[in-house]
C-alpha cells in the first residue's frame, strides 16, 4: 500500500466523525435519497407493509454502523430477497398476508441468529465456498422474477390479475396485462422506467449526482396530484404508509415453527443468500475503497445479525450490505462508517415528519426502479460474461436459473453446485479431492512456497484459503500449481484477489506459478485451468 495512503487513513469512531463529518453527512444524504423510495418499493414488492423497510434502513444505519466490520457499505433492505420474503409470507399465510409476514418473521428471527453465529464461528469465507458462476446464475434468476412481478404493478392492473402466479405465469400473461393497464398510471411508470434506464447515460456529473430515484419522484408525485390520483385512482395505485410509530412492536409470531420442514426451509434461505449477497457485497465495495482498508467479514456478519434479528422482532425485512447504495457511498466521497448511519438518521428523520409525502407516491414509480434493478442483475451482458469465461460456467450459470424459476433459490443454487461437481469428475478431478486440497507450505528467509496437489476447485478452497490466510504480511509467496489435474474459475478468481489483498502491503509480492501445461477452458484470464 502507498505510504502515503497508509499515512491518511481516516479515523474510526468519534474522531472519524470530527475528521469528516462534512462528507459523510453530505455523501449520507445523497444515500438516503437512493435508500428511501427504494426501501418503500422492496418492502412492498415483498409483501410487507411498505414502511418496514425504511424501520430495516433504520436500524441498517442507526444501530448497525456501531458494531459492523465494514466502514462503507450501507446497511439496508436488498432486491435479492424480495423474492425469498415474498414466497414465505406467501407459504406461511396461504392467502393472508397478515399473517404471513407476522409468520415469515418468525423465521427470519432464527436466521438473523444463525447469521450472528456464522460469524462468530469465523464462517465470513462463506462465499468463497459457492461457485461464482452458480452465485451470478443466481441473482440473474432473482433479476427475472423481479421483473415479471413487477410489470402489471408498473402497469397498475388490478393485483388479482397476477396473484398467485409464478414468474413464468406472469411473464406469458403480459399481454394480458398491456389489455387491462390503467392509462393513467402507466404513463407515470413508463416515464418512470425511462427515466431510471436513461439516468445513467447522462454525461453531465453534476447531473449524475442527483440520484435517479430522486428525479422519478421529482417526476411522479406532482404527476399523480394534477391528475388526482386519490380521487380517480384505486387505492392500490398509491403507496399505503400509515403511523411509522403505531407500527411498532413485537411482530413476529413463531408458531410457523409447527409446519417444520418448511420453516427450516425459509431459515436456511434467509440465511444463506442474505449471507452470500451481503459478504460479496463488502468484498466489493473493500475493492472499491480508495483507502485499501479490509473489512472484517465476521464481525459485519455478526453485525448485519443483530440487525436482522432486532429488525424482524419489530416487523422489518431482512438487510444485508446493499451493493448499489454501497457504491453510491464511495462514489459520494465517504470516508467512514459515519455515512451509514447518516443515511439511517435521515430517513427517521423524513419518516416522522414527512410521512403524508410518501403516500403520495405511486406504486408505478416504484416499480420502474425495481424493474431497473431486476434489469440490472439479469442484463444480457452477464450472460456474454459467463460465457466469455468459459461454455462450462455458462451451462452452470442457465441451470441455476432454471431450477431457480420453476422451483426456488435453494434448489437453483443446488442444481449449479452438482453440475459444477460433475463437469469437474468429467475433467479428471479425483473425488478424494473434492473437500480438501493437498496443500504444502513452507517458508525460508522471507520466501513463502505454497504447493496445491490433486484439484483446486471451489469446494476445496476454503482448506487452501485457510493456509494461505495464515501467511503474516510482508513475504514474498509463490503459489504453484503444477500437481494440479483441474484448477476452476471461481479458484483462479479467488487467488487473484488474495493476490491484490495481500500485495496491498508494499513488501509483499504473491507469484502464481506451474499453469504451463494447463490448458485454459477460455481465452478469458481467469477461465478454469485443465491439465494436458
Amino acid at each position: 500500500m502507498d505510504s502515503k495512503v497508509k499515512k491518511n487513513i481516516p479515523a474510526d469512531g468519534l474522531a472519524g466523525l470530527k475528521e469528516h463529518f462534512k462528507t459523510d453527512a453530505i455523501s449520507g444524504f445523497i444515500v438516503f435519497l437512493l435508500a428511501l423510495p427504494l426501501s418503500l418499493g422492496i418492502a412492498k414488492a415483498s409483501e410487507f407493509p411498505p414502511v418496514m423497510g425504511l424501520l430495516t434502513a433504520i436500524i441498517g444505519g442507526v444501530l448497525v454502523s456501531f458494531i459492523m466490520g465494514s466502514r462503507l457499505t450501507i446497511k439496508g433492505p436488498a432486491a435479492g430477497l424480495i423474492v425469498i420474503v415474498a414466497s414465505s409470507v406467501a407459504e406461511f399465510g396461504k392467502g393472508d398476508n397478515v399473517l404471513g409476514w407476522k409468520l415469515a418473521l418468525g423465521a427470519m428471527v432464527i436466521a438473523g441468529i444463525i447469521q450472528i453465529l456464522f460469524g462468530v464461528f469465523k464462517l465470513g469465507k462463506l462465499a468463497d465456498f459457492f461457485p461464482l458462476s452458480a452465485i451470478h446464475g443466481m441473482l440473474a434468476a432473482i433479476g427475472i422474477i423481479i421483473i415479471a412481478k413487477q410489470i402489471p404493478v408498473l402497469l397498475n392492473d388490478d393485483p388479482a390479475l397476477g396473484k398467485g402466479k409464478g414468474p413464468l405465469e406472469l411473464l406469458a400473461n403480459i399481454p394480458n396485462f398491456i389489455m387491462n393497464l390503467d392509462p393513467k398510471a402507466s404513463f407515470i411508470g413508463v416515464v418512470s422506467l425511462i427515466i431510471m434506464l436513461g439516468w445513467p447515460r447522462i454525461k453531465n456529473t453534476t447531473i449524475k449526482m442527483i440520484p435517479a430515484p430522486l428525479v422519478v419522484l421529482l417526476f411522479a408525485i406532482p404527476c399523480e396530484l394534477f391528475m388526482h390520483f386519490k380521487e380517480t385512482e384505486p387505492a392500490y395505485a398509491l403507496v399505503k404508509i400509515g403511523n411509522f410509530v403505531d407500527s411498532l412492536g413485537f411482530n413476529a409470531c413463531f408458531d410457523g415453527f409447527s409446519e417444520t420442514g418448511m420453516f427450516i426451509k425459509y431459515v436456511i434461505m434467509f440465511a444463506l443468500v442474505g449471507s452470500l449477497e451481503s459478504l460479496l457485497t463488502v468484498k466489493a465495495i473493500d475493492l472499491m475503497d480508495p483507502f485499501k482498508r479490509k473489512s472484517d467479514m465476521n464481525k459485519d456478519l455478526i453485525a448485519v445479525g443483530i440487525g436482522n434479528t432486532f429488525a424482524a422482532f419489530l416487523g422489518g425485512l431482512p438487510m444485508i450490505s446493499e451493493v448499489a447504495r454501497s457504491s453510491s457511498n464511495v462514489n459520494n466521497g465517504a470516508k467512514t462508517r459515519w455515512a451509514n448511519f447518516f443515511h439511517g438518521v435521515f430517513i427517521l428523520a423524513f419518516v416522522l415528519l414527512a410521512a403524508p409525502i410518501l403516500e403520495m407516491i405511486p406504486n408505478a414509480a416504484l416499480a420502474a426502479m425495481l424493474i431497473t434493478v431486476g434489469i440490472k442483475l439479469a442484463h444480457p451482458k452477464e450472460f456474454v460474461h459467463t460465457f466469455k469465461i468459459g461454455k462450462e460456467q455458462l451451462a452452470i450459470f442457465l441451470v441455476t436459473i432454471f431450477f431457480t424459476l420453476f422451483e426456488d433459490l435453494l434448489v437453483g443454487i443446488a442444481a449449479g453446485i452438482i453440475l459444477k461437481m460433475i463437469i469437474h469428475l468429467i475433467n479428471g478431478t479425483p473425488i478424494s479431492s473434492f473437500f480438501k486440497a493437498p496443500a504444502l507450505v513452507s517458508f525460508e528467509g522471507n520466501n513463502y512456497l505454497v504447493e496445491i496437489d490433486k484439484a483446486a476447485i471451489f469446494t476445496n478452497y476454503l482448506g487452501v484459503k485457510r493456509k494461505l490466510d495464515s501467511i503474516p504480511p510482508g513475504f514474498n509467496i509463490t503459489i504453484d500449481l503444477k500437481k494440479t489435474k483441474l484448477v476452476d474459475h471461481s479458484v483462479m478468481e479467488n487467488l487473484e484477489h488474495f493476490k491484490n489483498d495481500y500485495e496491498s502491503n508494499d513488501k509483499s509480492t504473491v507469484t502464481i506459478v506451474g499453469l504451463e501445461n494447463h490448458k485454459p477452458l477460455s481465452e478469458h484470464p481467469l477461465s478454469g485451468r485443465k491439465k494436458i
